[in-house]
């Protein structure tokens, strides 16, 4: 019966990001007692690194960002700021903090990618052996860019520090599981990977790149993930992105409602838009080349965003549910269940992990209104998706 097929395919599409997800879980925690990587000891002589920032109007935060790096950088090292279509006080601040500023305008093609393609010519003048890109609104934390910049070198292909997002203090319990969702994503879910010798995405910041690849990266474009973009060409490029843990850069979510939906907009739409766009090509890369590496990039794209995933496994399990009652068979409703019972087990085990600090398990119990909360922003990819890069009031 057609019905009944499109029920069991769906209850299957259903249960592979679920199956991956708890599969980083436990990777990641089965790793813990070894979260460090071996690599060169702080100290010794590492690769001559240029720091490029893009900044657009950050005049708030451009200072701090660049006082967390300056004592990081050696002699013959860079610091590069390009500030860009910027209407306030970024390029003087930038300067008086010692860092090197270049200023770009052209009001038609904006968007930090844009951004990144004018330092990486600048620098091309006098190149680098290491390329870090870092966000001007990011706190790099002591030791992340000698690691990097070590990791990178020996490696040769990019390396990616671990990202964090905080939420303010006193945030309320919204902004506090973002935090909690943000931490699966960009900690343990490549943490697990890194244990099983999988790379990971780029996350947009604290990315080093050998001067060899980053002088050829396509990087001017308006994609509003464009470092999940980047990532995913330079792995069918035959040079994936591997996880640094022991490498951190840290910064806010912001505080006001506004700045906080345009930036969960851009993110989400931007990642729902690469599983339509990208994941078919990395599986069929993956299958051609019998390459584990791009498989794995693959199932990991297709793991959408926590409460995206909790919504379609949840309608699925209802709409099997039916079919089951009405009759039809009861193994996509097994599969369907299997699924969300391993969505579960997943998030609880990430909490236990890695999650106390942020929320507490009575937060966790109330994870069910935040997803409902989510589900406009869902619809609207459908209805009135986000295209053009929008930047997030740091204010």
């Amino acid at each position: 019966m057609i019905v009944e097929l499109l029920l069991g395919v769906v209850a299957f599409l259903a249960l592979l990001p679920a199956a991956v997800l708890c599969l980083q879980v436990f990777a990641a925690l089965a790793g813990r007692a070894n979260a460090g990587e071996q690599g060169n000891p702080l100290g010794t002589a590492r690769p001559r690194v240029a720091v490029l920032l893009p900044a657009h109007n950050e005049s708030a935060v451009i200072a701090d960002t660049l006082a967390s790096l300056r004592p990081q950088l050696a002699a013959g090292d860079r610091l590069l700021v390009v500030v860009d279509n910027c209407s306030d006080d970024t390029a003087a601040l930038a300067r008086a903090a010692g860092a090197e500023v270049v200023e770009r305008t052209d009001s038609a093609r904006r968007g930090k990618g844009y951004a990144l393609d004018f330092g990486v010519g600048h620098l091309a003048q006098d190149p680098p052996e290491v390329l870090l890109i870092v966000d001007a609104d990011c706190r790099v934390e002591i030791g992340a860019v000698d690691r990097l910049a070590h990791r990178c070198a020996e490696m040769g292909r990019p390396v990616q520090a671990l990202y964090l997002m905080h939420s303010p203090a006193g945030a309320g319990l919204k902004l506090r599981i973002a935090e909690f969702a943000w931490l699966v994503k960009n900690q343990v879910r490549p943490l697990g990977f890194l244990r099983l010798g999988l790379p990971c995405q780029l996350m947009g910041t604290g990315m080093a790149f050998p001067w060899s690849l980053a002088a050829d990266m396509k990087l001017a474009n308006a994609n509003i993930v464009e470092d999940m973009k980047l990532g995913i060409d330079l792995a069918l490029a035959g040079h994936p992105a591997r996880f640094c843990p022991d490498a951190v850069v840290t910064s806010f979510f912001p505080v006001g409602e506004g700045a906080v939906k345009t930036q969960r907009t851009r993110w989400e739409h931007g990642h729902l838009n690469m599983i339509l766009q990208e994941a078919p090509r990395l599986f069929l890369g993956a299958l051609s080349r019998g390459d584990m590496g791009l498989l794995g990039l693959a199932l990991d794209l297709m793991v959408p965003p926590l409460a995206l995933l909790a919504t379609l496994l949840l309608a699925v399990l209802v709409a099997t549910g039916i079919g089951a009652w009405l009759g039809l068979s009861a193994l996509p409703l097994m599969l369907a269940s299997i699924a969300f019972g391993l969505l579960l087990v997943a998030v609880l085990f990430a909490w236990l992990g890695w999650g106390r600090r942020v929320v507490s398990f009575a937060d966790l119990l109330s994870v069910p209104f935040y997803v409902l909360a989510k589900i406009p922003l869902y619809l609207k990819f459908w209805t009135r998706r986000q295209k053009d890069w929008v930047r997030t009031d740091r204010e």
